[in-house]
């Protein structure tokens, strides 16, 4: 067995309670990252909006483990032409809002309350937040700040955009956009307006909106603090300890959850979430496909692997200018065998040649057994616009030599390299390719070194953010069902990786748009086909698969499925056979 993290003790210990079992009504999740804030608009990562997505509801939502299906959740109906709430022109969606749903400190959802949360959602806007998911649509804009970061996005037009009529939520978009009911469905989060102002956040006011745009991580005031309609609610969180509690939602509108509590664990090491699982402290696991064989067989635990997903996990990113100050990962900072410049990855013929270095089929033979679709690009299969027969890359060391020798006008085959490729603690499958990188490109030319390291999600995530990363591993789950979902974050300079790359394509750029502009699915599928193929030119990332989920869980827990746009694991339909 790995040797635990010094805290992994007082986990097992906490998890399990005074007589070394959980609490017969507390149902226990282990997952691999850390929760890093519990506002519904700043973080943007899976594990925290696993969170979220359990206390927090939207005015829609997906049908069970259907992505293609919608039910009405906040609002009464779903909207569509044929009921009169989506006009003709495509651009303007009525929600009717439920009444009689109560917030978790008892009062009562309001159409004012909606209003102001996909306001909020919007003009808060961290860098690196998912404010984008609605500001696209709905104001035609990745971000409420020009390049320079300045405020640049027009209150009156937020405002109008989105607007209570009697008991109706009515949302104007500002060109016809193909996927809005799927964003809605996972990303329109409901919380209280009077709650919120009277803790000090933005009241609704156009004169005050300005000094709550981009906040840092833990400078709003629900980081640590959760209002919303959900099946369960926030009791603690125990930030140090690495350990969440929800209780169940007594008043809930629906039917209350089944379980009582739900106890959410951050453990990045496998072998201790593995011993909390065998030990029946807890109930579901996150497992690592390179782990699986581990837990398979395990007495009275069960497998629940092929689960749908909308998956591009992992995928290596370039950093096209990266952050010189303070960075140990680029050595000397020079191309001088013993280190990178900042603008190393800017050059197309190195990527290239780095994406020919990877050993695909090693990878997907040894990590997941076969079990995972090649990548030929970021869209995953299962959406319109995946191209079966588009171009890929492959293990090919002659090829990847050619363009070695091609980069910097031949300077780096000449004198080599030297920098740090990092991965997320914790994430052993993404540590496991990025090894494979390193062999392939090392194995090439003995000039060439690539050391690694493994940072904690929080830091991992800032220093993303800040290109400190010369090469990362991370990877993308869909945050709605559909194409744009990938590409845009993916290859669109104001999507969340080429920001954090450095990258532009203006013909790229201008393909997106147009794409997600586009209604006719024959032609929108066209456009994702080009724009693939312009990515596989451009190289500003290496793909390699698509994985399924799995997750491990005792074979006492009852009513689990999956949707393969959730975010972690949905709570309210479980329960546990004691």
């Amino acid at each position: 067995m790995k040797r635990l993290f010094p805290w992994a003790f007082t986990v097992l210990l906490a998890a399990a309670g005074c007589s070394g079992k959980p609490a017969p009504a507390t149902f226990t999740y282990a997952a691999t990252g850390e929760i890093t804030s519990l506002d519904p608009v700043t973080p943007y990562d899976a594990v925290s909006q696993g969170v979220i997505f359990n206390v927090y509801e939207t005015l829609i939502g997906f049908e069970r483990d259907r992505n293609d299906r919608f039910v009405p959740l906040l609002a009464t109906k779903v909207p569509s032409r044929e009921n009169g709430l989506i006009s003709q022109d495509g651009r303007t969606y009525r929600f009717p809002i439920r009444k009689g749903v109560r917030f978790h400190d008892g009062s009562v959802m309001r159409p004012g309350d909606v209003r102001y949360s996909l306001m909020r959602f919007m003009l808060t806007d961290r860098a690196g937040g998912p404010s984008s998911l609605l500001l696209e649509p709905i104001l035609g804009i990745a971000s409420t700040r020009d390049k320079d970061g300045n405020i640049s996005v027009d209150f009156a037009a937020v405002e109008k955009a989105v607007r209570v009529d009697g008991d109706d939520v009515v949302i104007t978009l500002k060109e016809p956009f193909a996927p809005f009911l799927s964003i809605m469905a996972r990303w329109s989060y409901v919380m209280s307006r009077a709650w919120a102002t009277e803790r000090g956040a933005w009241n609704g006011s156009g004169e005050s909106w300005k000094k709550f745009n981009n906040p840092g991580r833990d400078q709003t005031v629900f980081s640590e603090a959760m209002n919303g309609t959900g099946a369960f609610l926030l009791e603690r969180w125990d930030r140090p300890g690495r350990k969440l509690l929800l209780g169940r939602h007594e008043a809930y509108w629906r039917e209350p959850a089944k379980l009582n509590r739900v106890m959410i664990l951050s453990i990045p090491e496998f072998g201790t979430r593995k011993l909390l699982l065998q030990g029946g402290d807890a109930d579901i696991i996150e497992v690592p496909r390179t782990y699986l064989s581990q837990v398979t067989g395990m007495p009275s635990v069960r497998i629940e692997d092929g689960l749908p997903r909308l998956l591009t996990d992992p995928s290596f990113f370039f950093t096209f200018d990266i952050n010189q100050q303070a960075n140990p990962d680029i050595g000397s900072g020079k191309l001088d065998g013993e280190g990178i410049p900042s603008n190393f990855f800017a050059d197309k013929d190195l990527r290239k040649a780095f994406a020919y270095s990877f050993d695909y089929d090693a990878f997907i033979n040894e990590t997941f057994k076969g079990r995972a679709a090649r990548a030929r690009g970021p869209i995953p299969p299962g959406l319109p616009g995946y191209d079966p027969d588009g171009p890929m890359t492959t293990f090919d060391k002659k090829k990847a030599e050619a363009y070695f020798r091609k980069a910097w006008g031949g300077q780096v085959w000449k004198k080599g390299f030297r920098f740090t490729m990092t991965y997320n603690t914790g994430g052993d499958v993404r540590e496991y390719a990025c090894q494979i990188l390193k062999k392939g490109v090392e194995s090439i030319n003995p000039k060439f070194k690539i050391d690694m390291r493994g940072l904690e999600w929080a830091a991992y995530l800032d220093r993303a953010q800040k290109r400190m990363m010369p090469l990362f591993s991370r990877g993308w789950t869909a945050d709605y069902p559909d194409a744009h979902n990938f590409v845009f974050p993916y290859y669109h300079s104001k999507g969340r990786y080429p920001i954090a790359q450095g990258f532009k394509n203006e013909t790229l750029d201008a393909r997106i748009d147009e794409a997600v502009r586009t209604v006719d699915a024959q032609k929108r599928a066209g456009l994702y086909h080009e724009i693939l193929k312009l990515g596989f030119e451009e190289t500003p990332q290496l793909y390699t698969v698509h994985p399924p989920g799995v997750y491990a869980m005792r074979d006492r827990v009852r009513g689990f499925y999956d949707n393969a746009v959730f975010m972690g694991v949905y709570f309210y339909p479980l329960s546990r056979a004691e």
